[in-house]
Formats: structure tokens, sequence, C-alpha cells
């Protein structure tokens, strides 16, 4: 009888040493691409810049010309992804837009609408 136990409690050890839970994978916010920021022109409404990169995952009731976009991607638990764009307008117009992730074809100038922010 105790060596069923100590044996059943051995497995139960074990057990927890090699089986771990799965993990999905989240992604969370709104994927954004190089394409999508390449397609952002200064002088564009609200209207199409929503159109291009969907609705703003932060709309800031404290400063409406301001939108930001955050894009998390988490593969089994850790960090993958992590991408940032803050969209701003200047009387419903489209200003200038900031992102973490350089820009494709921007030509050093990143481009009409974009801006690379340096580091973090």
């Amino acid at each position: 009888m105790l060596f069923r136990i100590v044996v059943i409690c051995a497995c139960l050890a074990l057990s927890s040493c090699f089986l771990k839970p799965y993990r999905i994978d989240v992604q969370q916010g709104n994927y954004i691409d190089q394409e999508m920021i390449a397609k952002l022109k200064p002088g564009m409404t609200r209207a199409q810049v929503r159109f291009i990169l969907g609705t703003p995952l932060i709309a800031d009731p404290f400063n409406p010309d301001r939108w930001d976009y955050l894009y998390i991607d988490r593969a089994a638990g850790r960090l993958k992804d992590v991408r940032r764009l803050t969209v701003y307008f200047e009387e419903d117009r489209l200003k200038r837009a900031l992102s973490d992730a350089p820009i494709k074809g921007a030509g050093g100038a990143q481009g009409a609408a974009g801006e690379q922010r340096a580091g973090r």
C-alpha cells in the first residue's frame, strides 16, 4: 500500500515537470504593416485613415486630434512583436504619423505622412 502511494506521488511529481499546459498565440490590437503606413498621405480625412488602418485602439478623449494604434503579438505566452503607430490630425485632416517601425519606401524622409520615432 505504501509502495503504491510512493509510486503515484513520484508519477505525479515527474509528470508535472514534463507536461505543461498549451499556451495559445494571442494577437491584440490593430495589425499595422508597412504597406498600410505607406498608404497614408497628408491631408487625408479621418474616414480615409480609418478605412486604411481600422478603428483606433486608443482614441484620447482629452486630445481628439490624436489616434493611437497598438499591436501586440504573444506566442506561447512570450512577447513576440509590439508595434505602435500614432496618427495626428489638424482640422480633421491627417497631419503626420509616428511609427516605431521603419517605413518602407520612405527614402530617409520617412514618407509624406510618416515619421519614425527614434528609440523607445
